[in-house]
């Protein structure tokens, strides 16, 4: 499968923001990243606060005030950037928070006449999340190391390096409410290079500040459309 097959998987995601179910989950997750990204701002500007006096003395022009407020103003270019990174995780918490409710409306809309869904328990859902964080922040420290050698290709090493789990993530997730775990992985398993670039192509995005907020949302609803593709192209190919 090309990748213009994952497009167009993700533009019928996009085309989808209308429906009033998928409008609710998109403005919750944008509503919780938002919110993610604040408190961890408002942490850093309390740092900042703390650690950074009111003035300075400079030697032939004397007392300098609002030293912490220009450090201030520098920390929001830096919690920009930094989104970036924290998307990830955001990105990988809200897989067992909506996920299910965004493939149940995609599911609803463009593959009517499904039996129900197979429902993981709650603490099923919250160990895989955990896993899946603490994965994701141990593979993306490793890849520190290859971020050095990397120069000017360091944006690709992380869109592959995360593409790779977060594409992982979400696909065995939205497999296995249709085909257990077991069936899942083995799927994603014979299907894993567009898998992967899948991920990649979500993982590009999440690096875009703001943009970067609908991703998590349009990136289940895209898995849901590829989960649904290749188990069909799979279902065709063993009937020849």
């Amino acid at each position: 499968m090309g990748v213009g097959m994952i497009f167009s998987d993700f533009l019928k995601a996009v085309g989808q923001v209308g429906d009033p179910r998928f409008r609710r989950v998109l403005l919750i997750g944008v509503a919780l990243s938002l919110a993610l990204l604040i408190a961890v701002y408002a942490g850093f500007l309390a740092v900042i606060a703390a650690s950074t006096p009111e003035t300075i003395d400079i030697p032939l022009i004397g007392p300098v005030g609002g030293l912490g407020t220009l450090l201030s103003i520098g920390s929001a270019f830096l919690m920009i950037g930094m989104s970036v990174f924290l998307m990830m995780p955001v990105a990988s918490a809200f897989t067992s928070m909506f996920l299910d409710d965004v493939a149940r409306a995609v599911e609803d809309r463009h593959y009517p006449g499904l039996p129900p869904a197979i429902t993981p328990g709650f603490m099923d859902a919250v160990i895989d999340t955990v896993n899946f964080f603490a994965l994701l922040v141990t593979v993306n420290v490793l890849a520190l190391m290859l971020y050095t050698i990397a120069g000017p290709f360091i944006p690709v090493v992380f869109w592959a390096v995360n593409g790779l789990l977060l594409g992982r993530e979400y696909f065995t997730l939205v497999a296995a409410r249709r085909l257990g775990r077991k069936a899942a992985k083995a799927l994603r398993k014979r299907h894993w290079l567009t898998v992967w670039w899948a991920g990649s192509l979500m993982a590009a995005p999440l690096s875009v500040p703001l943009v970067n907020l609908l991703i998590p949302v349009l990136g289940a609803a895209t898995f849901t459309h590829l989960f649904h593709r290749l188990q069909r192209q799979d279902q065709q190919a063993a009937r020849r």
